[in-house]
């Protein structure tokens, strides 16, 4: 089965850049469009230079219409990954994508998770905390911020000298290893 994947992002997208580099030369796998709420993010930049079409969305159009499943039957979309994509998926999407639709999170949920937990507010928030581990979380999506269910959960030591900037690296070494395989997971025919 061909897998054609809807990448959602608002930043710079280096999770989307190591998914795109990882399912470039995949036959069944395909990274078909990278959509953003923002115009300006580098995310888009880096889904040109990969010849990967974009659609740029304001709140209008994802909250107040379904056009946007439209356009996936175009391309046409059958997963969704959410890689640094901060907006509250509406209901609509969620139910066309139930089971379908990923997310990451940058710390180990249900702990620092919700609306306004991402990027350095998430690891701030764990340095504060004097937590000595943290860590990534993949989940489902559902119709709440960061609490659909688990699917994979990877952990790194917190020294008592990290800086948040240094959690941020340690996180992101995390995600960049292990998003991608755990899609792939996700997309591989199960044997019977």
């Amino acid at each position: 089965m061909q897998h054609n994947l809807a990448i959602f992002a608002s930043g710079t997208g280096s999770n989307a850049k190591k998914i795109v580099e990882h399912f470039k030369h995949n036959p069944n796998i395909n990274v078909s469009l990278v959509v953003s709420n923002k115009a300006d993010a580098p995310v888009l930049d880096m889904a040109r230079s990969n010849g990967i079409p974009i659609l740029v969305i304001g709140r209008p159009f994802f909250y107040s219409t379904e056009d946007i499943l439209k356009i996936f039957n175009n391309f046409p979309i059958n997963f969704v990954v959410l890689a640094g994509f901060l907006w509250l998926v509406p209901s609509y999407l969620v139910k066309a994508f139930e089971n379908r639709m990923v997310n990451i999170h940058p710390a180990l949920l249900p702990k620092y998770g919700g609306k306004g937990m991402y990027g350095m507010k998430v690891h701030e928030a764990v340095k504060a905390a004097g937590e000595t581990e943290t860590g990534i979380t993949i989940h489902y999506v559902n119709e709440r911020y960061d609490e659909g269910d688990a699917i994979f959960q990877a952990k790194c030591q917190v020294a008592p000298d990290d800086t948040p900037e240094d959690i941020a690296q340690k996180i992101h070494a995390l995600e960049h290893r292990h998003f991608p395989e755990v899609i792939e997971k996700l997309l591989k025919p199960q044997n019977p």
